[in-house]
This record gives structure tokens, sequence and C-alpha cells, in this order.
């Protein structure tokens, strides 16, 4: 007999922390193992930063460095049911004969390949992963996302790895989990190297545009905001009829604009226009006005305003920390319930865990090496990137993902006219490479579901399902007659995620978000910048990314429950919550604005250029010891001794003579020359790499096989994007390209729903199937 909520043992690290407290929201029980003197950050500046990534675990204290430590710690593993390992050299040798234990395994590069003993924190990984390439002003230096998305990025990752393990545990034994936060960011760079995999091109720095769709950043009249001319033409048409109405349309109501290709053409021209109305007003009232014309706009809100967003307010996101406001988690989990204060543990309170004797579940054998969510169906009716990614990342993990489109009303990035590997008109809808990679591993069927037979169909499915995911705005599927009451009808234990941008509730639910305008509103896009008033702003799609691995992270946990109580649920996840629950301690401590690519601690720590055309040098000196190691390095040992930077603080407030040698000579090497370099004293350094380096020069991806060549029967031969999560018993892996359009409609009808032939041939007969 198992106990009711398992237990995690977590050894934190930045890469682990945001798994852990991601856990406690799922209702873990998550054990933090503290040094005697206590985890570092309790004796932070504030102590903000412990409470926010570990409030509402249970802590224990040991010595690992004693004989005694490592007993405890043994015992206390043989009694978990997952370890979170962030710790350098990870325990790996302690687990050992602990059949039943998940032992995730999170470091900054990976456990195999000739780079798995580099340093590497958040500014690092996220320069080697592809991330800071497609940040910053194509003249500037490559720009780091705020509040160490990287390390959010492989915690989310990590908290996924663990919910796998659990699952594959229900029919075998316990298995180390490899999770490489390089890796990790390598796969979630939206467009960033599937460009150059099916273009053949490395696009620049994009600035405050987005590359591939027509929005960008504005600047309102008290403040920025998100937005653009949409992603149809009811968008350009409501965003003309507004310029017409006060005045504001220049030459835009001339007929050349409405043909989309002369507006992508003179993009600028358009924007010019745009950016003179949208300044007249402050930012919160443009929004308001905009959306109450459908139009996708919203407000570059800062953390600290974030607690004032009706939205949030309403769905009751936020947490209190020790009587003070804090983030809460991405979804309401199980049921419904969220977790409104979760207590920050005293060190050691816990001490009883490390002699309490605890049962596990036994330990199967003989098991099949299945990839862990094989044998779970899941109806996928998501588009373009949220939730596709996250059906991808469950499609990756063995469950048979069966996507639903139309003739009528495809995914639309079958035809986005960016990213085919064919010549010509991009007309064919299956050559996609921007489709073709977050659709992989999947089953797809062509659907009228605009007729009341293909609803009837889809009924059918979700009868024989045990997942349904949609992205669709809030109403659409009760529209459809599918709201979360017919569905339980239908099937008692279907698991339905809803990845609406706001949510199903609340006063703003029926607002029209883009995966910028979500960051916007959720606080990233403001501290993305150099300062105040120098915002940059994130351009491509990180905020669909986020909510797609959090929609993951809620299936696979909520099926977890459903194996527990027989029960399903609604996972009613809001894109804005899921970006917003990625803010770190932000909002703890309110006077955060944007910092360029410094650290509030660590000095010195930038991007720096290099030997040859548009490269860049990472460095994040994280210590005294690090910075001894770094002026020895670069020749420079009289700094290593001067007393005016022997500490982070005195460096920063030298940082003209620190970055300026450290800069000086970084441009007389090639980058990855000298990261080597660092690297080899311990300090933690590396190129930032766009998508062809990536591809064709990262060594530790090569030697991880993270890029993988599939054969497509309409596109061809060509590489896609790994898994970053390695299971070494039950491995996920691309198993079949994406699908041709309506490519399994009969067989998944057949097979799933138990259609019979007539019924078929009527169907097809009548349109609703092709």
């Amino acid at each position: 007999m198992t106990t009711a909520v398992p237990r995690v043992v977590e050894l934190t690290s930045p890469f682990t922390r945001f798994a852990g407290r991601l856990l406690v929201g799922l209702g873990y029980e998550v054990v933090l193992v503290e040094p005697p003197e206590g985890d570092p950050d309790r004796h932070g500046p504030d102590g903000h930063d412990f409470a926010h990534w570990h409030a509402g675990k249970r802590s224990v204290t040991l010595d690992r460095g004693t004989p005694e430590g490592t007993h405890a710690l043994r015992g206390l593993l043989a009694g978990a049911d997952a370890v979170l390992d962030g710790t350098e050299g990870g325990v790996r040798t302690l687990a050992e004969g602990i059949d039943h234990l998940v032992h995730v395994r999170v470091t900054p590069f990976g456990l195999v390949g000739p780079r798995s003993d580099w340093q590497g924190g958040d500014l690092v990984v996220a320069a080697t992963g592809g991330m800071l390439a497609q940040v910053g002003d194509p003249d500037g230096p490559p720009l780091r996302l705020p509040e160490n998305q990287a390390e959010h990025l492989a915690g989310v990752n990590a908290a996924i790895a663990v919910l796998l393990g659990l699952r594959a545990r229900r029919r075998g034994p316990g298995q180390l989990i490899d999770v490489s936060a390089q890796a990790c960011v390598a796969a979630a760079l939206e467009a960033g190297t599937l460009a150059y995999l099916h273009e053949d091109r490395v696009p620049p720095r994009p600035g405050r545009v987005h590359p591939l769709v027509p929005h960008g950043l504005f600047r309102a009249a008290d403040g920025y905001l998100g937005g653009g001319l949409g992603g149809s033409p009811r968008m350009w048409d409501a965003l003309l009829a507004w310029l017409v109405e006060e005045d504001a349309a220049a030459d835009l109501a001339e007929p050349r604009w409405q043909d989309p290709v002369e507006r992508k053409t003179h993009q600028e021209h358009v924007f010019k226009v745009v950016q003179d109305f949208v300044g007249r007003w402050p930012k919160a009232e443009f929004a308001e006005r905009a959306q109450a014309r459908k139009l996708p706009w919203a407000a570059v809100d800062l953390p600290a305003e974030l607690p004032d967003n009706p939205q949030l307010t309403d769905r009751g996101f936020f947490t209190q920390v020790e009587g003070r406001t804090d983030l809460g988690f991405p979804f309401a989990f199980p049921e419904g319930h969220r977790i409104s204060s979760p207590a920050v543990p005293r060190p050691g309170a816990d001490q009883a865990l490390l002699d309490a004797p605890r049962t596990v579940r036994p330990v199967v054998t003989d098991s099949p090496t299945l990839p862990a969510l094989d044998g779970v169906r899941v109806l996928d009716l998501t588009w373009v990137l949220a939730g596709p990614y996250c059906t991808k990342v469950l499609a990756d993990h063995g469950a048979d993902v069966i996507k639903v489109e139309s003739a009528g009303r495809p995914d639309p990035t079958r035809f986005a006219p960016f990213m085919h590997l064919s010549r010509g008109p991009h007309t064919d809808p299956d050559t996609n490479g921007y489709f073709n990679e977050v659709n992989r591993n999947k089953r797809g069927i062509a659907l009228d579901t605009r007729t009341e037979e293909g609803v009837a169909v889809l009924r059918d499915l979700v009868a024989n399902c045990d997942v349904l995911v949609e992205n669709f705005s809030a109403s659409v599927m009760k529209k459809l007659g599918l709201g979360y009451e017919t569905l339980r009808e239908i099937n008692p234990g279907i698991v339905y995620l809803s990845m609406s941008g706001m949510g199903h509730t609340g006063p703003r639910a029926d607002w029209v978000s883009y995966a910028d305008t979500v960051s916007a509103a959720g606080g990233l896009t403001g501290l993305t910048g150099w300062g105040t008033d120098d915002v940059v702003g994130v351009i491509y799609g990180h905020g669909d990314i986020v909510a797609g691995l959090q929609g993951a992270l809620a299936t696979v946990a909520a099926l977890e429950h459903r194996a527990e109580t027989g029960r399903g649920q609604h996972i009613d996840l809001s894109q804005l919550e899921a970006i917003a629950a990625h803010m770190g301690t932000s909002v703890l401590t309110s006077a955060r604005s944007p910092m360029g690519n410094s650290h509030p601690r660590w000095s010195p720590q930038g991007v720096y250029r290099s030997l040859g055309a548009d490269r860049w040098l990472a460095v994040s000196v994280r210590s005294d010891e690090e910075w001894a190691g770094m002026c020895e390095v670069i020749g420079r040992l009289e700094l290593a001794s001067d007393t005016r930077l022997s500490t982070a603080e005195g460096r920063r407030k030298e940082s003209a003579l620190v970055d300026g040698v450290l800069g000086e000579w970084a441009r007389t090497l090639p980058a990855d020359a000298a990261a080597e370099l660092l690297q080899e004293r311990g300090v933690p350094a590396g190129a930032v790499q766009d998508g062809r380096e990536l591809v064709e020069h990262d060594p530790q991806l090569r030697a991880r096989g993270f890029y993988v060549r599939v054969e497509h029967p309409a596109a061809g031969s060509f590489l896609q994007e790994g898994v970053p999560i390695r299971l070494t018993r039950t491995p996920g892996g691309i198993r079949r390209p994406a699908p041709l359009l309506g490519a399994d409609t009969e067989e998944v009808l057949r097979e799933v729903a138990g259609i019979s032939p007539e019924r078929l041939r009527l169907l097809y007969e009548a349109g609703v199937l092709r």
C-alpha cells in the first residue's frame, strides 16, 4: 500500500528549486535538504529568495560531509518516491540499490558529453542554449530574458521528469533521469533553430518587432504596449476602422494596404502610423479599448503592477508568504484547489522525517521498457504553438496524440509563409517546418466540427480518450456543446486541459492574446531591456512555450491524480498565469527594473563582443574564487589583489574597469576558445549561439544526439529538435513525423471511435471527413 502523497526529496540548486516549488503547488510533499547552517538563500539580503522558492516545503538539515549525514540522507532517499538532485557531483552512488527511487539529475549541460563538467548559471545556459541570440537589438549585444528564464525552463522540465518517472514506476522500477538545462533551452526557441533547419537562414535579433508576425513593442503615453496588426483579416479591418474613427489612419485606408504582403513589405511605415496613434494613449486605457474591439493588445506591466491586475486577482492567483504577496502557481490543482498561504519552513523543522520509516510502492519486476505515457490517449484540439507544444511533450513520451483539424480550418501554421522546405508557392499544407516540429509523433484526422455530425464524431472520440487538450478562447467549447460538464457526462474520467490566454473565468476571460501580449501582461516584457526607458521586450513565443510546458506538467499530474483517485478534472490553465508564475522573486522585490545582462549579486556578469562578426561571450562570475580564476585566465593577476575589486559589490562599483578589461580580452579570441579557457578554471562562460551554431557546431548537443533526423512523406528529410528529458529506462523519442492533413482519419475513427465502414462512407459523402 502506498502513501497518498508522493514524497520528493530536493537537493536544491538554481535549476531544481522551481521544480520543487511546482510540485508543492501540485500537492506533493517536498522535503528540502539543507546544510546545518541552513540554505544559503536564507542568509540573502532580505530572505525573499528563500521564501519564494521554498515556501510550502518541509526542511531537514544534515551534514553530507560526515558519515552520519550520509547515512541519514540514504535513509531519507529510501523512504522517498523521487529525488530532485541539483547538487554538484550528485548522489547517484548514494541512491544505488534503492530500486523504487526516481532520480532526476538536473545539471547545466547534462550527464554525458564533452561539456558535462562545465559550469553554468542562467546567463551561460541561456547563451549556449540559443535564447540570448534571439533577444535584443540587431546592432547591439544579445540580451538576457529576466528572472532566470533558462533556470525556469530547466525547472519545469525537471518537474515533468519527476512525474514521468513516477508514471513509469507504476509498471516498473525507478530510474535515473538526465535533464540538461542547455537542452531545455535549445528545445524552447520557437523559430530560432527552425529557421536554419528549414530555410538555411539565421534571423538577426529582432529588436522590438516580431520576426514572423506583425506584432511588436510600442510606446504609450505612460509606458509600453505589446500588440500589432493581429493575425487575421478581421483584426486588420477592426484596427483600421479604429484608426479611421480617430482620424489617425494617415494613408492606411488606401486599397493597397488591404494586401497583407504589401503591409509586410512596408511594415515599418504601417507601424509608424500605428505608433503615432498608440502614443496618444495611457497604456491601460488603450489595451482596454483595443480588447473591446477584439484586438490583441496588452499593457506592458512591471512586476510591481501585477497584484493590481484584475484578472489575476479575481482568479486567486497570488499567494501570501509571511504576510507578503507573492506569485502563485501556474494552474489550480487538483480539482480546482489553489494553495494560498504556503508556510516557510524553519531550518530542520522536520528532522523527525529522518527517523520515521515510510512505506513506498513495491517495484514491479520484468516490466516492459515502454515510454512513460504509453497507453495514454490524447485528443488534441490545439493549434499554432502553446497547445501543440504541450501535446508534443506528451507525444514525445509515448502518448497516442490525435490531432483534430479540418480541411476548412486546419492548423494555420500549415500555411504560414515561412519555413517550407518545398520550393515555389507555399500552398502545400504538409511541408511547413514550424508545424512539423511541434506536431511530430501525432496522428492526424480531418473532421469538420462546424457540423452536427462532426461534433457527434468528436463526442465518440472523447468517450475513448484519457485527455482532451484545447487552446481556444474561453467560450468555444461551450458553443460546441462540449463544456466540462458535458465532457464529464461523456467520459467521467476525462482529464480536460483548457489553455486559453486568460483562463475561463475572470473579468478578462474573453481577452484576445498572443504570446507577446501575454508576456507583456505577465511582467516579463517590462523587465527585458537595459533600463526603465530602454525596454526591448520579449518578441518571440516564449510565453507560448512556457504555457505548453506547464500544460504538459498539469496533464501528467492529473493523470497521476486520476490513477490514485479514479477522478478526472478540468485544468483551467491561463497562459497569463503560466508566464507570471515564471517571474521568480520579482513581485516580492517590488523595486525590480530592467537590468540588461547584469546580476543583482554577482559581478562581473555580462555578454562581451568576441572575435568575428556578431560573436559574443557570456561570462558569469559567482564568487571571489571565480574572480581570481578569471583574472588569471585573462592575464591580469594584479586585479585579483586589488582591494577595490575583492568583493562583488566592489566590482560592481568599478564596473567600467572590470567590464573594460574583460571586454578587451574577449575581443581577441573566438568566443568558444575564450569559454574553454575560462571553464578550465571553473568560471561559468559560454558562446552566445544561434540556430546554425547549435546544430552544426555545439559538441555537447551533438554528443547527446539532440538533433534527430526524420523522414517526412511530403517534406523529405530534415533534423528536428530532440527530447530534453532523458529517461534512462523508459526513454521518449521521435517515433514518427508530423501527420499529413487528415492522413489517419479512417484508422483513428475505426480504431478509437468504433465507427463502422458504412457510417464512414456517409460522413465522407456529407463532407464531414476529408
